[in-house]
């Protein structure tokens, strides 16, 4: 368990393998998708999971070079925890509005 979370622990490692779930995606693509995230940490994050071995970074040979990042056999194997992860989260969500709604309420 330990293992598994270390892999995916942090704030945004999730987020951009859900941001590649539908096929490869160059840097600014990504850096797009995700406005909150700093070119450093995102490209902390992606060397991370490269490393890993979660997602596959491409390098074209052209000028300029182009590179892309997309998710690996293993990476892809967890976009259904994730979205189990994301359907959890909403629920939970939902329900601790409730409580606060509630002791507001009750006040």
């Amino acid at each position: 368990m330990i293992y598994a979370a270390s892999l995916v622990g942090g704030r945004w490692k999730l987020v951009i393998i859900n941001q590649l779930q539908t096929g490869s995606m160059r840097f600014s693509a990504l850096r797009r998708q995700m406005p909150a995230i700093t070119e450093r940490m995102l490209t902390l994050q992606l060397r991370e999971l490269e490393a890993d071995g979660l997602v596959t970074r491409t390098v074209f040979a052209e000028v300029p070079p182009r590179v892309e990042y997309a998710l690996t056999r293993s990476g892809t194997e967890l976009l259904p925890i994730w979205l189990q992860l994301h359907d959890w989260g909403g629920r939970h969500r939902a329900l601790r509005e409730q409580e606060v709604e509630q002791v507001a309420a009750d006040q």
